[in-house]
């Protein structure tokens, strides 16, 4: 086995050979390097689980509290077998890390999700020059161009204050893990936030590790929803069309979510506002990065793989289309709703 073939593709996810560790498989194996908590990313029945010291708690929240597993802070090295790993920003959610593998002198990084714009809560970006480069490609069109994240910031705030005028509730729709922590933060000092129960759980998560958060209290369905009349409910995508959120009056209802730039209305029929804001790099996100690590070969995973890898192959990069089983978390979460909820 030569330097430059030290990690492979294979049914389980992909295989780092000499470290003998897999990068977030999708199914049991005995050590995974995990980039960030998401569903798609961290699953249910590995033997060891390695990721950030911000995602420990996350995991142990979503996986199960007794799961084996070690947590690195960003820059901190580690020999895996032989292979030097190191987490590095990825600026996707809270926790999220690039996976930095040295072997021999040759490096490649595993980007799992990033997002390159600030967006005031995750661990900012950090570019990180490589051999290899595995990266997403969830929004890999030209049409996907993200605004600062102030500026959204601004339109949603902009949002709540038309609302309150006209005696509405403020209803955003977010994952509850990434998402509504950034919904937060951009309307925090709009109004008392409210949030879903899933949503507080991960809170509690993150601020188990001194993550601070915006002031929020979580909506009681039984005896509350009423009081929440005029300020800001943040609740998960699949209570969108439920009862509980029928249970909030005169609300008006957005979704948070990198789609709605062109086909929000087609999506999304029963909302009343959309707001393109992503956890995903952009289309300029994406070929910014890819050019500056300076890779000598790009992988390209889940979203628009052939057309991004095409387009970088125009370029004259030497870009492979990559199949996984990562999913998109934005449009196919499943929480836990109660049977007093629904």
């Amino acid at each position: 086995m030569s330097r430059k073939t030290f990690i492979r593709f294979t049914d389980k996810g992909i295989y780092c050979v000499p470290g003998k560790f897999y990068l977030d498989p999708w199914k049991p194996v005995d050590m995974a390097v995990i980039s960030h908590g998401h569903g798609d990313h961290a699953r249910w029945g590995m033997k060891k689980y390695l990721c950030h010291h911000f995602s420990k708690p996350i995991l142990k929240h979503r996986i199960g509290p007794d799961i084996e597993i070690q947590s690195l802070g960003y820059g901190e090295e580690i020999n895996i077998n032989g292979v030097t790993v190191s987490f590095h920003p990825a600026g996707h959610i809270v926790g999220s890390a690039q996976i930095k593998m040295v072997y021999k002198g040759y490096v490649i990084v595993f980007s799992g999700d990033y997002k390159t714009d600030d967006d005031g809560l995750s661990t900012p970006f950090e570019l990180v020059r490589c051999n290899e480069f595995i990266t997403e490609s969830t929004f890999g069109l030209p049409i996907y161009n993200w605004l600062p994240p102030a500026d959204y910031a601004d339109l949603m705030q902009t949002w709540v204050d038309q609302n309150r005028q006209n005696g509405k509730t403020s209803v955003f729709i977010g994952y509850s893990l990434g998402k509504a922590q950034r919904i937060m933060k951009s309307v925090e000092g709009s109004g008392k936030i409210y949030v879903h129960q899933s949503i507080a759980r991960l809170n509690e998560a993150m601020e188990s590790v001194d993550i601070k958060l915006p002031d929020y209290e979580t909506i009681d369905f039984v005896e509350g929803a009423k009081a929440v009349k005029g300020e800001i409910v943040i609740l998960p995508p699949a209570l969108l069309d439920s009862n509980v959120i029928k249970k909030i009056p005169d609300r008006a209802t957005s979704i948070c979510s990198g789609w709605m730039q062109v086909r929000g209305s087609r999506r999304w029929r029963s909302a009343d506002a959309g707001f393109s804001i992503s956890d995903h790099a952009d289309w300029t996100g994406l070929l910014k990065t890819v050019k500056a690590t300076e890779a000598e070969k790009v992988y390209v995973t889940h979203g628009q793989t052939a057309v991004f890898s095409k387009y970088l192959r125009e370029l004259g990069i030497d870009a492979v289309e990559l199949q996984t089983i990562f999913g998109d978390e934005e449009m196919e979460e499943k929480e836990i709703i109660t049977k007093e909820e629904s």
